[in-house]
């Protein structure tokens, strides 16, 4: 017969093997984010957090005392296949005491399947002895949207190979649909940063453009990780990258645009016995209420020009001090 848990006193092995006995703060668990329910030896449901609610549908009273592998979560796998009759993760920790985790889907009181991402801990007495399970659950719909998206991106061609990111025609439209968002809401709501690698010639001619593809790779996550808060990056072509941060406030728009410099200064690509590190040059500058996408990118193309002009590795914005003046006569990439 299989031990019952107390749903209010869990014993967890703390240092030394010496159960630590913890209060299980039930309200603490009913306001996470990410749904939570115990089951004891046998599977039985015997917490369900408001979380759990609200992700599948279910309240506590539809599923406590019900088992996990009954007619209701009906847990499947990406090809469909049920896990709750056989090949079920949180019934496998229960037997081995592993952590596990996985990406499955639930099915919700109405039917239709949500895929979440689930992560299951053993739950043990006071004598280490495996009394039950926790699984822990987050929605991971939008996940999954995004990359149906991307998929449907690369079947578009908006997608650049290399790196990953948005390609330069992706890059126009986004910044077609924000101008025109700008004109509809009657106000500038975004900025746009134009970065190039420092001497990237050297890079392919030094180690060869396998490795130059390489160090392309390793710059154009680093940008987007670096701004993935507050925009989206695209390779704008070869070492140039585009980015458009939600932000009209000059002083986060170029907080933004230091992250990512100094971000890629301290990033390294090892090769062989080889340590590689670059940098880049930044442009940066906010949407005008008379600015079409074209005057947009120049403005910014102009501003990486003088970061490169400057000694490179640096971020040039239109806030800087007396530069308005002297960007009247700085070419653009395409007119250079």
């Amino acid at each position: 017969m299989a031990q019952k848990m107390n749903v209010d006193i869990i014993y967890i092995k703390g240092v030394g093997g010496e159960g630590l006995k913890l209060s299980f703060y039930k309200a603490l668990l009913d306001n996470l984010y990410d749904g939570v329910y115990f089951v004891d030896n046998d599977r039985k449901i015997i917490y369900w957090n408001h979380s759990a609610e609200k992700v599948t549908g279910y309240s506590s009273n539809d599923i406590v005392g019900c088992h996990c592998y009954g007619n209701i979560l009906n847990h499947t796998d990406g090809e469909g296949c049920l896990l709750c009759s056989g090949g079920c993760p949180l019934a496998k920790t229960i037997k081995d005491g592993c952590l596990r985790e996985a990406e499955v889907y639930l099915q919700h009181k109405l039917g239709y399947r949500i895929p979440v991402s689930v992560r299951i801990s053993p739950v043990r007495n006071a004598s280490d002895e495996i009394i039950g399970a926790v699984e822990i659950f987050s929605d991971n719909s939008q996940k999954v949207q995004l990359v149906e998206q991307l998929e449907q991106f690369k079947e578009l061609a908006l997608l650049d190979s290399l790196t990953g990111l948005g390609n330069k025609r992706y890059a126009e439209f986004e910044l077609s649909n924000k101008m025109s968002e700008v004109q509809k809401i009657g106000r500038p709501i975004f900025g746009v940063l134009f970065a190039d690698i420092d001497h990237f010639k050297k890079v392919n001619d030094q180690y060869g453009h396998d490795v130059g593809d390489k160090v392309l790779e390793m710059v154009a996550k680093t940008i987007q990780n670096g701004i993935i808060k507050e925009g989206i990056a695209f390779r704008w072509g070869g070492e140039e990258f585009l980015a458009v941060i939600n932000t009209y406030h000059k002083e986060e728009l170029v907080k933004v645009a230091e992250r990512v410099r100094a971000l890629t200064e301290q990033t390294v690509f090892r090769s062989d016995s080889n340590e590689i590190r670059v940098t880049i040059s930044v442009g940066a500058t906010l949407v005008e209420m008379n600015d079409t996408d074209e005057a947009l990118v120049k403005r910014a193309d102009k501003l990486l020009y003088l970061s490169k002009q400057n000694g490179r590795n640096k971020v040039t914005s239109l806030f800087d001090k007396g530069l308005l003046p002297g960007l009247v006569g700085v070419k653009s990439s395409d007119e250079r």
